[in-house]
């Protein structure tokens, strides 16, 4: 069984998309954002405070690389401080098979929205006739609903889902998103993402939720999409805003059908009219803005009349 380093810092919203793009060069696949300062019995979404500061982690493989690895993520931090002051990075030790209790010391059910209740599976939670549960266990793939950006999605989610939509949870990690839409009357989803220990944990808890039948969880990205012949009527991208940059250049408004809602999250809100260029460009019209803390999410429709990207 592998031993992992977890590096972790808490940071504020302004600094925090500049820290994960530096760990997430050197990181496991992404990099994991939190709130920090959530009560453990904070229950209600008008209840959580705005998202003053986050918790990033990255997990490196203890292996012979990572003393390489750790001197060029402190190397890289170090130029960062000379234009603004960075935290000192927390190094622990995480065993594989503990990665789950490592979760469980910060992870407590939360609601957001009218109906959705996302809740860890060690935890018990009485429910009342209209929730909307989704019972996660995130394993060692990210995506747990405590990062204002996940929050902003799931919000959005429920009041735009229709019945019978075919969506596509793009960079799923947990599942949460396709879990969630599955559960809001979504008919299909394809859930992509390049980690296979995200793939496994996607189908793990889409099982545990009961809606493996909607699910299909494989390894891909938006390249395998638009090689494909198949397109979406809603899709779903919580990942970070130069991606989503990257992505408009490659065609990313191919993939939703005309009509069609498009959702990007993890996104700073001085990176919005950015982004929201970039999503123009690729042929879907920016409709509404969803804000939490310093965090945006961006809905965006592709026009009936236009054949995007092309």
């Amino acid at each position: 069984m592998s031993n992992w380093i977890e590096v972790s810092m808490r940071v504020d919203g302004e600094s925090a998309e500049a820290l994960a793009e530096v760990l997430g060069r050197f990181g496991h696949q992404g990099v994991s954002l939190e709130q920090d300062g959530i009560p453990p019995d904070t229950w209600d979404e008008d209840e959580v405070p705005p998202a003053e500061n986050l918790i990033l982690r990255a997990y490196f493989l203890d292996d012979d690389h990572f003393p390489g690895k750790k001197r060029e993520l402190e190397a890289a931090l170090g130029h960062m401080r000379l234009m603004y002051p960075m935290p000192v990075p927390r190094y622990s030790t995480v065993r594989e098979d503990d990665w789950g209790e490592a979760w469980k010391a910060h992870y407590q059910p939360l609601r957001l929205g009218k109906r959705l209740l996302v809740r860890p599976l060690w935890v018990d939670v009485d429910l009342a006739q209209e929730d909307i549960e989704i019972a996660l266990d995130p394993g060692m793939a990210f995506g747990t609903g405590t990062h204002p950006t996940t929050q902003l999605c799931l919000e959005a989610l429920e009041t735009m889902a229709n019945p019978a939509m075919d969506v596509l949870d793009l960079g799923c990690g947990s599942g949460i998103l396709a879990i969630a839409a599955a559960k809001l009357g979504a008919g299909k989803v394809l859930a992509l993402d390049i980690d296979p220990i995200a793939v496994r944990a996607t189908r793990e808890n889409a099982a545990l939720n009961g809606v493996a039948q909607q699910i299909v969880a494989e390894q891909g990205s938006l390249e395998s999409v638009i090689s494909s012949a198949r397109r979406f009527d809603m899709v779903m991208v919580n990942i970070l805003a130069r991606v989503i940059l990257e992505m408009s250049e490659r065609q990313l408004g191919q993939i939703l059908r005309p009509g069609g809602i498009a959702l990007f999250s993890g996104i700073i809100d001085s990176q919005a009219n950015e982004v929201e260029a970039g999503l123009r460009r690729a042929g879907l019209t920016p409709i509404a803005r969803r804000k939490k803390g310093d965090w945006v999410l961006i809905e965006t429709v592709r026009p009936l009349d236009q054949t995007a990207g092309e």
